[in-house]
């Protein structure tokens, strides 16, 4: 055994540090209680709800996303261009009706009034069956368009290193997958429709007014100057309070979920009203961003109005004096008032696109910015494979070669760190709260990439080995002993899916978890219901360890893994240690002490560095500060 920390130490003898003038000199027995070690601090990005989203991946993720439905856009596209055709036509045939048809019909001709009414029912009927057809392509498009970016998200944020998920919540990937696309559900379903609409509505109709009247058609054209530059204003205005209520929701999502999810320690430290206060604070945010985009949108509604109103005055006006002077028929001047109606009609819609424009161009930029994002522990380019271990040999050997470590906005964890584990050696690792040993077992299970240096698995750096191929070789069991909703026998299962029920069975017996798991309702097919709470935390690692145990690795890191079992529970476990450690590699985070006894050898750590290293009786003959702090576990039992 090797292990040297800048120095080399005799291999398998006990070392003490002491020419580290880091290490304290008086071991305490809060030392034993070790922690989960330094935690990454949050990123000064991470602290906004956005992410830094690169020029263009906005438009490339929409244009990704419509790419394969292009067809059916272009389809949907015509079918209400067609629509569109069909409705604009009734008021040529009020116009022929007015000029025509009526003064036909006081001669006794019925033919072309009859015509004009069979006109209009023909459009109608064609206007509403094209919309029919428009409205369902439209709907299967929105939804097929949801469920790819749906599923984006979601595939995209497991692939995500471990390193993003500690520093952006989850309540903000929650606000991500639902509020942002409930906002591109709002416009591709309604808010498209209106726009085309609209925009299609001002050619046709642009056309039909200039040709019956050059003036009156002038008249509204010029109108659409102020109109396009109280768009623009409304627009700059808009994409600014948009923004600032998505990260307001955003802010109240993570809260609630934040504290639901902390439900417990709310309740034990009543932390009820100061949680209100903050939640309060969130929630009046989310309320004035939500009135200054409404306020903002009030501004174009009255705005365009009053353009449009005037337009309108101006144009009857005119239309009226000269139909009064002869210069222009009457049915010519009702065709090009019901025209002007429509046309500025759907101003009022166009605000409501704009509306769900904003919100979802916000939302979209803030999906492209998660989605933008690069695992920090990437996949290897051309991966290897972990050679074959020979005979009944499970475990392999781990060395840490040259390995630095720090998180990305602290300092630095792992100093230069060797260290040789051979293979089924079961070493025990303690030290102090912050000592670095989590991070060192993060490591070793890739969650993380070192800094510098290497961590090989039989000689093979962990960079080069495929996830799959990592995750059969090395497995961690975690103090939060998290389980996921269903039965038990699936929670054990997780890491080997094809099990038989015979082998969960066993797995379960040989980790001392089968007689508590029969006892349940419906034994191994007992729902454990959200994050395992129909069960107690210690029977949770229980099945922790059971699932480890299935999985069968070379590798198994137990992460504080027992720091969750009563004294009987913790025994069953050491007593089944044995058998299940037996051939593999073990790297053991020791809280409790009792746990290092089943460990051949023994790692002492402070500040990143081995500052012991021996096996557990040499340590605690040597008087060191493994000595110190078994003997201040002795007390505290005593």
């Amino acid at each position: 055994m090797t292990s040297t920390t800048g120095t080399t130490s005799t291999p398998g003898a006990p070392g003490t540090a002491a020419q580290d003038p880091r290490v304290p000199g008086a071991p305490e027995a809060a030392g034993v209680a070790g922690g989960t070690g330094p935690r990454p601090e949050p990123d000064d990005s991470f602290d906004r709800d956005d992410l830094p989203t690169p020029p263009g991946a906005t438009g490339r993720l929409l244009r990704s996303l419509l790419r394969p439905m292009r067809l059916r856009v272009v389809c949907a596209a015509l079918l209400l261009l067609v629509q569109q055709a069909a409705t604009q036509g009734g008021p040529l045939l009020v116009a022929y009706a007015i000029d025509t048809a009526v003064p036909a019909f006081r001669d006794a001709d019925h033919g072309p009034l009859v015509a004009v009414a069979v006109g209009y029912a023909l459009c109608a009927a064609a206007g509403g069956a094209f919309q029919y057809g428009f409205v369902r392509a439209a709907a299967r498009i929105n939804q097929d368009v949801l469920l790819d970016l749906r599923g984006r998200i979601f595939r995209h944020a497991q692939a995500l290193s471990v390193d993003f998920h500690e520093r952006y919540t989850s309540g903000r990937l929650i606000s991500r997958s639902t509020t942002d696309v409930e906002s591109l559900r709002e416009l591709l379903g309604e808010g498209l429709q209106e726009l085309i609409g609209v925009v299609l509505s001002f050619v046709f109709i642009s056309g039909m007014l200039l040709w019956l009247d050059l003036g009156i058609g002038a008249i509204a054209v010029l109108s659409f100057g102020p109109l396009y530059l109280l768009v623009r204003v409304y627009q700059r205005r808009a994409v600014r309070a948009y923004a600032e209520r998505s990260t307001a929701m955003a802010a109240v999502i993570v809260k609630f979920a934040e504290t639901m999810n902390g439900i417990r320690p709310v309740q034990a430290f009543r932390r009820e009203r100061a949680n209100d206060a903050e939640f309060a604070v969130l929630n009046h945010r989310h309320e004035r961003a939500n009135g200054d985009a409404l306020l903002e949108m009030a501004r174009y509604v009255v705005g365009s109005r009053l353009v449009a109103n005037t337009a309108v005055a101006g144009m009857v006006l005119w239309g009226a004096y000269r139909v009064a002077d002869g210069t222009l028929a009457l049915g010519v001047l009702a065709a090009a008032v019901l025209y002007v109606r429509r046309l500025y009609d759907p101003i009022d819609r166009l605000a409501m696109f704009l509306n769900s424009y904003q919100s979802a161009s916000a939302s979209l930029q803030k999906i492209a910015g998660l989605l933008a994002q690069t695992p920090t522990v990437p996949e290897p380019a051309a991966p290897k494979e972990l050679p074959p271990t020979g005979g009944r040999e499970r475990g392999r050997e781990v060395v840490f070669d040259g390995v630095s470590f720090g998180y990305r906005t602290g300092g630095e964890v792992l100093p230069r760190f060797d260290l040789t584990v051979p293979a089924g050696q079961t070493v025990a690792v303690v030290g102090s709260t912050g000592a670095g040993k989590s991070t060192l077992a993060k490591l070793l299970a890739r969650f993380y990439d070192p800094s510098q240096g290497r961590v090989l698995l039989d000689g093979v750096d962990l960079r080069d080995l495929a996830v799959p191929e990592l995750r059969r070789g090395v497995v961690m069991v975690t103090q939060e002993a998290f389980l996921f909703s269903g039965t038990v026998a699936e929670n054990i299962a997780i890491g080997r899916p094809d099990a038989t029920p015979g082998m969960i069975e066993r797995a379960a017996k040989a980790i001392g978890a089968h007689d508590f798991i029969t006892a349940l309702p419906e034994g191994y097919d007992t729902d454990v219901r959200k994050r395992g709470g129909r069960i107690s935390a210690g029977q949770r690692q229980l099945v922790a360890f059971a699932r480890a145990l299935l999985a069968d690795p070379a590798v198994l890191i137990l992460d504080e893994a027992t720091s969750s079992l009563d004294v009987p529970g913790e025994r069953a476990v050491q007593q089944a240690m044995d058998t299940v450690l037996h051939g593999r590699t073990a790297v053991v985070i020791a809280h409790r002490l009792s746990t290092v006894e089943i460990a051949d050898r023994v790692l002492v750590m402070e500040h990143g560095r081995v500052v012991e290293d021996g096996t557990p009786a040499e340590l605690i003959g040597a008087e060191g500060r493994f000595a110190g702090l078994h003997q201040a576990w002795r007390e505290s039992l005593a």
